[in-house]
């Protein structure tokens, strides 16, 4: 919609796709925020995106980037270097996120401050590698991200893969850990990592507290891997067509796709047939 164009009382400049130079809006009541810049008494966008506006302040989020991080989003990360009483997480951002010895559960559970014998035996919660799920829970003065898995439903991921989609099509929700009817677990982390494996009950992981650090995988049926890699497939399907990912998106995608051969998901015309099926099933929903 073009602003300069439509009266003072209906006008509205959130809701658009603009890319770089397109001018936004020339009225000088707005003030410019993130992704726009001034020229000539006028605010311009300086990157591909969707125009967002907060009272009188415009910004342009981009359609592609890099996560930035919020305090209390849950996140996959990977593991890349165990240092001082701390690991090093790649968490999809401008930095690696970084979690304290002192921001875990001790085996079983046990609360108390961590030890010098904690530290010497770190690589047997985490190693170099290992992915895990997490919490943000502050910053750092260098911008960083601090994690925590202070909770039972945190920890070492294990019995599946991990699915890489834009950041931004994962929304930010009360609860980010799905059970899907099929019989799969997934992790939806808002810094874009997915991590989708075999349905581990909780009450499993609450009667052993010790596999949240296990590094060894259950028996997983040939069945159960098809279907792993099915839900896999409609993820990266809907992250090719820019699909936003949910559970209820990725439940339709999933039925959608029972029809076809999970390695013929990702072919350009069942995905795209697939991709609009759901987007179509969404619609209908809202």
């Amino acid at each position: 919609m073009d602003v300069d164009t439509e009266p003072p009382a209906t006008r509205d400049i959130a809701s658009r796709i603009v890319t770089p130079g397109t001018l936004i809006t020339s009225d000088p009541a707005y003030m410019r925020g993130h992704g726009t810049f001034v020229e000539n008494a006028a605010i311009y966008s300086s990157v591909a995106g969707a125009v967002e506006r907060i009272n009188k302040l415009v910004s342009v989020r981009p359609l592609k980037q890099r996560y930035g991080g919020e305090i209390g989003d849950i996140i996959v990360g990977r593991i890349t270097e165990v240092a001082a009483k701390r690991w090093r997480v790649d968490v999809n951002s401008r930095q690696d996120g970084v979690l304290l010895l002192s921001s875990i559960n001790l085996p079983g559970g046990i609360q108390r401050r961590k030890s010098e014998s904690d530290e010497l035996q770190m690589r047997s919660f985490f190693a170099e590698g290992d992915l895990v799920f997490a919490e943000v829970q502050s910053y750092f003065a260098d911008g960083a991200l601090s994690l925590h898995t202070r909770s039972i439903q945190y920890g070492k991921l294990r019995n599946g893969t991990l699915v890489t989609v834009f950041p931004q099509l994962v929304l930010r929700s009360r609860n980010h850990f799905h059970s899907l009817p099929c019989g799969v677990d997934v992790v939806l982390g808002v810094n874009g990592y997915i991590w989708v494996s075999k349905h581990v009950p909780a009450s499993t992981i609450e009667e052993n507290s010790e596999l949240i650090y296990s590094d060894k995988n259950e028996f997983i049926s040939d069945d159960e891997r098809e279907t792993i890699a099915r839900i896999a497939n409609c993820i990266q399907l809907l992250n090719r067509l820019y699909v936003k990912i949910t559970d209820t998106s990725i439940i339709f995608a999933y039925e959608a796709s029972l029809g076809h051969a999970v390695k013929d998901l990702l072919t350009q015309d069942i995905a795209t047939d697939l991709a609009h099926a759901v987007k179509s099933r969404l619609d209908q929903q809202a």
